[in-house]
């Protein structure tokens, strides 16, 4: 079988509280681990989208609603939809599975994430990305 849910490919979140959000694929257990039998991967993703910015608007309130909030969870590959987009986003060296050991580590990789998305929704790249999902 033809491996597609690779590092790096955008999907939209299908079950549980982030439902209908987008996220990207930080690694993937096809095999399952002896915690997860099952196949699953590790998402990072977007709980709150940017407002859209206007031409009028000043620089504090462009910065104001250009704010994303980030997050980071291990999901089964039934609650995820594949899209054919990716996302050239580095993150595998601030989201990994330790962060889930305590509380502190995973608040500083949900800061580290959430920078790194909105550093590339301010150059303008992966618009499909950023905006939200209408249904």
């Amino acid at each position: 079988m033809v491996k597609f849910l690779k590092p790096n490919k955008a999907v939209v979140m299908l079950q549980g509280r982030f439902a209908g959000r987008k996220a990207v694929i930080v690694r993937s257990f096809d095999d399952g681990t002896r915690d997860r039998p099952y196949g699953h991967c590790l998402v990072a993703g977007i709980s709150k989208y940017p407002k859209k910015v206007i031409r009028k608007d000043s620089a504090k309130k462009t910065a104001k609603k250009s704010r994303v909030k980030a997050f980071v969870r291990l999901v089964n590959y039934n609650h995820i939809m594949p899209t054919r987009y990716t996302l050239d986003v580095d993150l595998k060296d601030t989201v990994s599975l330790d962060i889930f050991q305590s509380r502190d580590k995973k608040v500083a990789a949900l800061k580290e994430t959430k920078a790194k998305l909105e550093e590339r929704f301010k150059t303008g790249k992966n618009r499909w990305f950023f905006t939200k999902l209408r249904f």
